[in-house]
């Protein structure tokens, strides 16, 4: 092989000189980077899809509003495309996320989310070359299509879904070329629904995109809740005031997929950072178990107060590597 022939190239580049590793944007809750990226202080890549799918109340738009909040602290610009219309500045707000600085558009058709994505990523790179731009698409499973917009009365023809699925391939296809060049992250929120007469096998499929979507995706997460009342929480007077659930990361191209893990949250507060942690911590052997406690080198603990042994660790401490694996050292 000639390395002079090689380096003079010039229709393609050398996979060592391209960069692949574009960045993540945190998720807000450690242990769901961890399943996402392979570690603690990251989360979904730059330049991929990210879906997050799952039931009604499942936490699927709080995880898309972190992410967007954590985008901002990064310097990054957000777009916010709200096919749904029940976003509003108030929730966002108490999430942290800076409403000033959310791009916000609720387009009506499907065809017309995709075109507004690629308008805002053309005016944005004319005037901006590199800082990472995250999109949250919530949600593809209620845009219709422009036929079906257009359409007279609420009659389906048989071909409808399939007409549906090839459109959001299309769509897809044009703005998943631009995701890695333009250093797009794009979080595209789905929900689950039961197909009618299934015996045999899994009845659960995508609400919208059609298989194509699934092989677009980086990272696919699978968001589940119990709603029974261990899963919900609720305060002394028995108002509900939270949810906890599991997302499984169903692919992955960026770490070991079929993961899961644990997460907690509360509605006017959102994600809670540390739930679940202690779990992957184990997983990762940084801790060991034994019943209901925990040890940390030859320091005992209870998984409640893990969080306060990690934030007050100094270089001596036990806790200290996992300081510094969380970002906070």
């Amino acid at each position: 092989m000639n390395d002079d022939v090689l380096k003079r190239l010039k229709s393609a580049g050398l996979l060592s000189d391209t960069e692949l590793d574009l960045g993540n944007v945190p998720t807000g809750s450690y242990a769901l980077n961890r399943i996402i990226s392979g570690h603690y202080n990251k989360g979904i890549p730059i330049g991929a899809i990210t879906q997050f799918k799952g039931d009604s109340s499942s936490g699927k738009t709080m995880f898309a509003t972190h992410i967007l909040c954590e985008a901002q602290k990064k310097g990054y610009y957000t777009i916010l495309i709200d096919s749904e219309n029940a976003y509003n500045a108030a929730f966002a707000k108490s999430l942290g996320v800076d409403p000033t600085k959310l791009i916000y558009s609720a387009p009506q058709s499907l065809e017309a989310c995709f075109e507004v994505m690629t308008s805002l990523i053309t005016e944005i790179r004319e005037k901006d070359k590199d800082t990472p731009i995250v999109i949250a698409y919530d949600s593809i499973a209620v845009s219709p299509t422009r036929e079906e917009l257009e359409g007279e009365d609420f009659k389906m023809h048989n071909m409808m879904g399939a007409a549906r699925a090839k459109t959001t391939g299309a769509c897809l296809r044009k703005i998943n070329m631009r995701l890695r060049i333009q250093k797009i992250a794009l979080v595209v929120i789905n929900q689950i629904r039961e197909k009618v007469g299934v015996v045999y096998g899994s009845p659960e499929t995508n609400a919208g995109g059609g298989r194509s979507l699934e092989y677009y995706l980086g990272v696919d997460l699978r968001c589940s809740v119990k709603k029974s009342d261990g899963d919900l929480l609720k305060d002394d007077d028995g108002q509900l005031m939270g949810i906890k659930g599991k997302v499984k990361n169903t692919k992955n191209k960026c770490t070991i997929p079929f993961q899961e893990c644990e997460f907690r949250l509360f509605f006017d507060e959102g994600l809670d950072p540390h739930y679940g942690l202690t779990k992957m911590l184990e997983n990762d052997g940084l801790v060991t178990r034994n019943g209901a406690w925990y040890a940390c080198g030859e320091t005992k603990f209870q998984a409640k107060t893990l969080k306060d042994k990690v934030l007050g660790a100094k270089k001596e401490s036990p806790f200290y590597e996992i300081k510094e694996r969380l970002g906070l050292a």
